[in-house]
């Protein structure tokens, strides 16, 4: 099954001379990189839904918030944040 995974964007950095832009994302205690070149407008701050390194769409806070709570629910965050290239 693959999933998308909320986080918020930490900081943003442009890399091969403003050509792509990437992402530190905190995902709870976790930081890791994803490719923002499917959601352009995304700002440091936003939440984003992270699926195999790149984010494809920005959520609010609520959202984010209530996806962790599912994935807890069913035991699966702590596995799909640690073992999984996000």
């Amino acid at each position: 099954m693959c999933l998308a995974i909320p986080g918020k964007i930490k900081s943003i950095e442009s890399r091969m001379d403003g050509l792509v832009r990437m992402a530190k994302v905190q995902f709870g205690g976790i930081t890791k990189e994803a490719s923002l070149e499917m959601v352009p407008q995304a700002q440091e701050g936003d939440y984003v839904l992270v699926h195999v390194g790149v984010a494809i769409s920005i959520v609010d806070e609520a959202e984010a918030q209530k996806s962790f709570e599912y994935l807890a629910e069913i035991g699966e965050i702590d596995e799909l944040i640690e073992h999984t290239q996000l």
